[in-house]
């Protein structure tokens, strides 16, 4: 047995990868703010002008919105993939306030700027905001 590989009682605990999904849900976050003011650029006023990095910025906020939530939904057994209703149960159990903000979130950051790259800047940042909000609560749970 190779001593730098953990062995399964020696893994971290729960909390510790809890953490760990945290901090990439946040990695991920500011990598799209940082997509959005880099390469999104100013339209008109209040309207980015690139659609394409409108939508890479949404679906790196979003992936970080599943990642935070991964973090403390139970686990799916081998071959099984979460849905977004999966992350919706999940919520509707434990926190029905969440799930308002994970529900607005995916219209915001999934559909209507990681499909349909919407310009509107104010869109974007609300979708950010709902993201700040279930990110912050998981780290809290």
């Amino acid at each position: 047995m190779n001593p730098t590989i953990p062995c399964l009682p020696c893994l971290p605990d729960r909390q510790a990868a809890g953490r760990k999904h945290i901090e990439e849900a946040k990695r991920y976050l500011s990598n799209a703010r940082d997509i959005l003011k880099s390469k999104a650029g100013n339209g008109t006023p209040g309207f980015y002008s690139d659609k394409k990095y409108v939508k890479m910025a949404c679906h790196t906020a979003w992936c970080g919105v599943l990642e935070a939530l991964d973090g403390i939904a139970p686990p799916l057994p081998k071959r099984k993939r979460k849905s977004v209703e999966y992350y919706h149960d999940f919520l509707a159990k434990r926190n029905r306030k969440i799930l308002h903000y994970f529900v607005a979130a995916y219209q915001h950051l999934h559909l209507w700027g990681g499909y349909d790259g919407n310009l509107y800047k104010k869109t974007t940042k609300a979708g950010f905001e709902l993201a700040e909000n279930v990110i912050n609560w998981c780290e809290k749970n």
